[in-house]
């Protein structure tokens, strides 16, 4: 059996992190230092005009989605990337592609997110490109989210 090839990043750190995992940690570390004297809304458009190409685009629609629908949800930002919070707690984020050299982009929810449907269910969806069809569902996980 071949071994498993292993990523450079992961072989020069023995605590198997990758650079950009890494780096999202330190972005966490900042985020928590500046506390509530941070502006959530100003972070989170930082932090999506730093994004390129189709992860920009997604998450400036992402933003102008939940914006409309879930006006009661806080832009901030977590680990360095675009999300939405609830009562100060992290509700749903988008994952640039990019940032951790994936194929895809992800919109992910958190454990306060109230998607529950019996023993299993997703809280995470994969996003190479946001369609009318991937807006409307977007927008019916949040709004069942923040029910």
């Amino acid at each position: 059996m071949a071994e498993a090839k292993r990523t450079p990043a992961r072989d020069e750190d023995p605590g198997g992190f990758t650079d950009e995992e890494r780096a999202a940690m330190k972005e966490r570390a900042k985020e928590v230092r500046r506390g509530k004297k941070k502006d959530g809304a100003a972070d989170l458009l930082e932090k999506i005009a730093e994004l390129e190409g189709s992860d920009r685009a997604m998450a400036e629609r992402l933003h102008e989605l939940i914006t409309e629908h879930a006006p009661e949800l806080a832009p901030r930002t977590y680990y360095g990337m675009p999300a939405w919070a609830k009562d100060g707690k992290v509700l749903c984020f988008f994952q640039p592609a990019l940032k951790f050299k994936t194929r895809y982009a992800t919109f992910g929810f958190n454990d306060n997110a109230l998607l529950d449907d019996g023993e299993l269910w997703p809280t995470s969806y994969a996003l190479a490109e946001l369609t009318a069809a991937g807006e409307r569902r977007i927008v019916e996980l949040v709004t069942k989210a923040i029910a």
